[in-house]
Formats: C-alpha cells, sequence, structure tokens
C-alpha cells in the first residue's frame, strides 16, 4: 500500500509509535502473563511468549530510534546540517547499534543462526567500493544483510527499497536521512529508476557499498511467474526458459545494475544468497514458521571490476548466469533446524 505522505509519517505516524512503545512497557506484565497462558495451547516451544518477546523489543527499538533522531535533528539545527559527514556517520552508527540489539534478541528468542561462507565485502578488496546485488526472500533478509555490511565489515550501505518501508516510521527516517532511495512501483514512477541508482553510484567511496536487490521485491511462486510471463511478452524468449529453469530465484531486472555499473566502473560486485526465509511468503507463512529454530547460510561471492564485462549485452548475460549460480547454490544449501539444546552461536561473522 501506498505510504502517507511525509508530513503525515513524521507528525502522526512516528508519535504514534513512540506512544504505543509507552504504553507497550507499562501494560507488558499483562501482555506477557497472557501469552505464557496461551503458549501450552498452541503448537512451538512458548511460541506466543516468544514472538511477543520479540515484537515488543522490535518496538521498542523503533521507538528509541525516533527519539534519539529527534535529538539529532535539533543538534544539526532543526535539520539544516543533517547531510554533513558527522551527522551520517553518527547515523550510521546509530543503525549498527540497533540492528546489533535486534540481533541479540532475536538470537536468544528465536534461536536462528546465520552461517556464513565466501569471501566478505571487506577482506575481498579493502578500500574499494562495492555494489552488493542480492537475492531477496522472506522477511528480515535485507535486515540481516545491513547488520553484516555495518557490523561486521564496517561498510556504509547505500540502500535501494521498495516504498512501502516509508511504512515503518524508523527505516523511513533513518533511511531518508542516508544516502538511500525509496522506489516506488512502475506504474507510480516519476522517473527512471536507473537514473536515481546511477546517481547514488556515481558518489561512492572507499567504504561504501550499494545495495541493490535486481528481483524487485521478495521471492514468491507468483512474482516468478509474473516475471516469466512479462519477459515472453517483451520478446525476450530465450530469457525466459532460463528464468523458467531456475526454481528459487526471480528473473533479475538488469537496469539497476547496469546504471550502478557505468556509474562506477572501479567497483567491485558482491553477490549475495541466502537461504532458509523462502518458506515465509504469506502472513500464515510466517505464524507457522517463527519461532525459526534453524540455521541459515549466506553466501558471498566477489568479483573485481576487472572480470566485470563491457557492454549492455554482455553485462545483462553475465547477470543471469550468475543468477542461475546462485539458483543452484540454493537448491544444494537447504535449510535445517536447529538440535534441540543450548543455545548457538547466531549472526556469527565470518572468521
Amino acid at each position: 500500500m501506498r505510504p502517507p505522505p511525509r508530513w503525515i509519517r513524521r507528525v502522526a505516524l512516528a508519535p504514534a509509535v513512540v506512544a504505543l512503545a509507552f504504553l507497550t512497557v507499562t501494560t507488558l506484565p499483562v501482555w506477557l502473563l497472557a501469552a505464557a497462558a496461551a503458549s501450552p495451547l498452541m503448537s512451538g516451544y512458548l511460541r506466543p511468549l516468544r514472538l511477543l518477546w520479540i515484537s515488543v523489543c522490535y518496538l521498542l527499538l523503533n521507538a528509541t530510534a525516533l527519539v534519539v533522531m529527534f535529538g539529532l535533528w535539533l543538534a544539526s539545527g532543526l535539520g539544516w546540517k543533517k547531510q554533513a559527514p558527522a551527522f551520517q556517520r553518527a547515523h550510521y552508527a546509530l543503525t549498527g547499534w540497533l540492528l546489533s540489539l535486534l540481533a541479540g534478541q532475536v538470537r536468544w528468542a528465536l534461536r536462528l543462526r546465520i552461517s556464513v561462507v565466501g569471501p566478505d565485502p571487506d577482506t575481498a578488496a579493502p578500500g574499494r567500493p562495492e555494489l552488493v546485488l542480492s537475492r531477496h526472500a522472506g522477511p528480515g533478509d535485507s535486515f540481516i544483510l545491513v547488520h553484516a555490511l555495518i557490523n561486521w565489515y564496517a561498510r556504509e550501505p547505500h540502500i535501494v527499497l521498495k516504498d512501502t518501508l516509508q511504512w515503518d516510521p524508523a527505516v523511513d527516517v533513518l533511511l531518508n536521512r542516508l544516502p538511500s532511495v525509496f522506489v516506488a512501483p512502475e506504474h507510480r514512477r516519476g522517473g527512471s529508476v536507473g537514473d536515481v541508482i546511477g546517481r547514488m553510484a556515481a558518489g561512492l567511496d572507499s567504504d561504501d557499498a550499494l545495495v541493490i536487490f535486481p528481483e524487485g521485491g521478495n521471492f514468491t511462486p507468483r512474482r516468478r511467474l509474473r516475471a516469466i510471463s512479462r519477459l515472453r511478452a517483451l520478446g525476450f524468449v530465450r530469457m525466459a526458459e532460463r528464468a523458467e529453469a531456475m526454481r528459487h530465484v526471480v528473473a533479475p531486472q538488469p537496469g539497476g545494475m547496469l546504471a550502478a555499473l557505468e556509474a562506477a566502473p572501479d567497483a567491485g560486485v558482491i553477490f549475495v544468497a541466502h537461504t532458509g526465509l523462502e518458506r515465509m511468503v504469506t502472513v500464515a507463512d510466517v505464524w507457522r514458521e517463527l519461532p525459526l529454530d534453524k540455521q541459515i547460510t549466506m553466501r558471498f561471492w566477489s568479483v573485481s571490476p576487472q572480470e566485470v564485462p563491457a557492454g549492455r549485452d554482455a553485462r545483462i548475460e553475465w547477470l543471469y548466469g550468475w543468477w542461475e549460480r546462485i539458483d543452484a547454490w540454493i537448491e544444494a544449501n537447504r535449510p535445517r533446524p536447529l538440535p534441540v539444546g543450548p543455545s548457538h552461536r547466531w549472526w556469527r561473522s565470518p572468521s
């Protein structure tokens, strides 16, 4: 659903979240007792209690972020200097802190462990800007990726994401102050997404990472079939056939990648895949799968600028080739549940 105008989000949604967080804290014992009483009646170990806890934590972190950012807005001269380097660094530090706290609570409450394999965006080529092309499936994968980039690899992510995420007040305020862009659906766009991404890529420095989700949204079977039909309607029969052979990903849209490569020829490319969140497509899926109690595997591949082919057609072919590789990797790395027992280390940075 299209988010309301910016002024409504600022004067209505943001204060409402802070007020709701205050109300939740003052009545938390009641909610905890109700969830504890309901837990024996539902499948999954303490499912209502664990989901309530993680929901409350997210709400409190959201409200805390809004209060802190209001203070930063005041300190910047009512927003006059909010784009200054010092305030940009403060907002990245706030993002990393919030994601670290959320990570700890999810580890404790949901028993989710992520194993990372492959070269990371820091050791692969330190001091080089990166274009991060990630598959998109299930709730939370963008949080995981941004957490990794900021807290593990000391990168400053510039993110391209859907405008509907502006319904989340903390995400809305925070990313509108950082070099990110919210993309509206095609029928509501006022211009080319590629042009916007190209401008973002042109300004990358040595510790930046431009994050793009080429599939255009979370993987769903319906979205996958719709992308295949669109390719056929446009006359790209061979690409449609290749997309049909990929069972776990949506056919990538190359426009953003092409614009970024053109604007940042010295940047490396990081491809990111993960497996473990695919079964959470609908609200019912999320309820069935949570609490997670499983391991998710995350894979990075690093490509140097010299390995990126030249020319539009060659780069589109190259992107499809990588998406086929990601699809095959997902097939070979199906998630597995964690064994019952003591809590496990979670969101482990690769050594």
